[in-house]
């Protein structure tokens, strides 16, 4: 896949492409579906499958106290869009020359102009153009004047409670929601694989080597969620190996007071340096809250017992 910044350095093989359009935040089970429709769109149109997105959340711009947290930033969407087999994703700059674009103009500078679409997929809800003023009523008419067409694909509902019940539809709100909740395993069911954090690792107090259990404390970017703060088992990855782990979300409260949470991550049978380096981190489990110890060796406890249930949880000895 080839990630191009703005329509200017798009090849012009680009064209015919078949093309969907939106943030996919999270790239949930509910996008993957929409994405492998326009593949497979693309490959029986002999054309290029191409994403369009933005450098940020248009909310960013647009009303930036209502901006929400992102899932996933984009690296980690361009990865799901290339596994999808996505051809070409094209990055637009969110600025006001294009959130004040009329739909018309959106539609003849970025679908016809720059990527030659013959054919769409958006969402039920797509709204584009200044002010949200245009809609896929709205695209498909224009579609018919310039030679493309519009297929309009719905949400899957989601994984919810498992009672049976009908669930809301799966959308990004639902998972920030989930994980505000600390409810990875119904986010991984959302997503189609575990919610995963990604940073450098900085230096922290060494607090954890010096009570035997040492940890790499990732730096993630503020405007990426972090899940409820808790104890969680999943599995850390770097280097292309990956190692069961026990993950803290928190503030630390038996040994100081922070005004954000950070993330502190025990790898397993691993003793290497990781300082600098880039890690991934999966999260599997919650295995409890946070809490305040009276001291460092009941706090050593306890993490004796997560080790334990999270080797158990993640099927290692």
């Amino acid at each position: 896949m080839k990630t191009v910044q703005g329509t200017a350095g798009l090849p012009q093989d680009v064209k015919p492409s078949v093309a969907t359009i939106g943030v996919f935040d999270g790239v949930h089970v509910g996008h993957q579906m929409l994405l492998k429709k326009v593949v497979d769109e693309a490959r029986a149109r002999d054309a290029k499958a191409v994403v369009v997105t933005f450098d940020r959340h248009p909310l960013e711009l647009l009303s930036p106290p209502d901006a929400p947290q992102l899932i996933t930033t984009l690296r980690q969407r361009a990865e799901v869009f290339e596994a999808l087999g996505i051809d070409m994703l094209l990055v637009l700059r969110f600025d006001d020359r294009l959130r004040n674009l009329e739909p018309d103009q959106f539609v003849d500078r970025v679908l016809v102009d720059a990527l030659g679409a013959v054919h769409l997929v958006v969402g039920e809800n797509f709204r584009f153009g200044h002010g949200g003023a245009g809609s896929v009523e709205m695209l498909a008419e224009l579609g018919k004047e310039r030679g493309f067409t519009v297929e309009v694909f719905s949400l899957l509902e989601g994984a919810g409670g498992g009672d049976g019940a009908s669930q809301p539809a799966v959308s990004s709100s639902l998972i920030r929601r989930q994980l505000a909740d600390g409810d990875v395993e119904h986010v991984a069911e959302e997503l189609g694989r575990p919610f995963r954090l990604e940073g450098h690792v900085v230096r922290g107090a060494g607090r954890g080597r010096g009570l035997g259990i040492p940890t790499a404390n990732l730096d993630v970017p503020a405007k990426v969620i972090l899940p409820k703060v808790g104890i969680y088992a999943g599995w850390m990855e770097h280097a292309g190996e990956r190692h069961p782990a026990v993950i803290n979300i928190g503030y630390n409260p038996t040994f100081e007071e922070r005004d954000r949470p950070i993330v502190e991550v025990h790898a397993l049978d691993f003793d290497g340096d990781l300082y600098g380096r880039v890690i991934g981190v999966e999260f599997t489990h919650r295995l409890r809250d946070e809490r305040k110890f009276p001291d460092a060796d009941s706090l050593m406890e306890e993490i004796r017992r997560d080790i334990a249930r999270a080797r158990d949880l993640l099927g290692v000895g």
